[in-house]
């Protein structure tokens, strides 16, 4: 059947339009395909027996490992875990990391009473480690701390790094460290016959005008000279410090009197002096 031009033209047109539609159409779908294959978030891992549940940084996770464990059987585990564990530094501390992974907090506390435990077995390269484990995070960088761990590595007999680590930490500001520390290296200067450097650490604390007040301190130090054949220093510090082989701590009798012999007297209305705190019987 013939069609006029006309006609003809105007189905042409229609025919583009729709054609046009048509791939604008695809393109879109397209399109949204390839964002929902993009944005789908995969899925969670799910299980009868376990599930991953996010949660906010710094808060602690539903259901974590030995929430239910109380305290103590946490440390008497832990405990018990470096007893049993070979002689190895990567094993102790991955010990000790996991057993604080799910902590909120260092427990510094029941690291502690581990020591002591330790300590009181004898398992001086224990302590060691664990001290040492502890620095390493930052924690428990106490005068205490160091003591414990200059102790125990004398014990473990490496005095050697004990004295690297007390120049190294603690040496170097002599006129604060407290004398319970300084007479515990003295001790182990004595002890292991480093009498060079118990000497040069007490000259040390007596340029800070340190007063030792034990005499304990002086009998290592005058025998240190003496051996070292000083016998000049010797009756030097023996002289400068006889008052602590003589010197005695004073009774509660003395303090009293002492406390008493102190008191303000007063001078009353009638000029006669009476001890502070003493009420007079006479009323004016």
């Amino acid at each position: 059947m013939w069609r006029s031009p006309r006609r003809f033209s105007y189905l042409v047109a229609r025919l583009n339009q729709v054609t046009s539609i048509d791939v604008d159409v695809g393109v879109m779908v397209n399109h949204a395909c390839s964002y929902s294959k993009l944005s789908t978030p995969p899925s969670h891992f799910n299980s009868s027996h376990s599930q991953i549940i996010p949660h906010a940084p710094g808060e602690r996770p539903k259901n974590y490992v030995g929430e239910n464990v109380s305290r103590k059987d946490k440390t008497k585990y832990l405990l018990n875990t470096l007893l049993d564990l070979n002689d190895s530094k990567e094993a102790i501390y991955g010990a000790l990391d996991a057993w604080v992974a799910w902590e909120q907090n260092f427990p510094i506390a029941s690291l502690k009473r581990i020591l002591t435990v330790l300590e009181k077995e004898q398992q001086w390269h224990r302590v060691v480690q664990v001290i040492k484990w502890m620095l390493s995070k930052g924690q428990g960088t106490t005068m205490g701390t160091y003591g414990q761990l200059i102790r125990a590595l004398d014990m473990d007999h490496r005095v050697g790094e004990a004295h690297k680590f007390w120049e190294m930490k603690i040496g170097t500001d002599l006129h604060s460290v407290p004398w319970q520390l300084c007479h515990l290296m003295i001790s182990v200067y004595y002890r292991n016959n480093m009498l060079e450097d118990l000497v040069g650490l007490f000259k040390g604390l007596e340029a800070y005008d340190r007063k030792p007040r034990d005499k304990t301190i002086i009998r290592k130090v005058a025998n240190a000279y003496e051996m070292l054949g000083l016998l000049k220093e010797k009756e030097r510090v023996l002289e400068k410090y006889s008052h602590l082989f003589t010197e005695e701590g004073p009774t509660k009798k003395h303090s009293r009197n002492s406390r008493e012999s102190k008191k303000t007297p007063l001078l009353t209305e009638k000029g006669q002096h009476k001890e502070s705190g003493e009420s007079s019987s006479e009323e004016e």
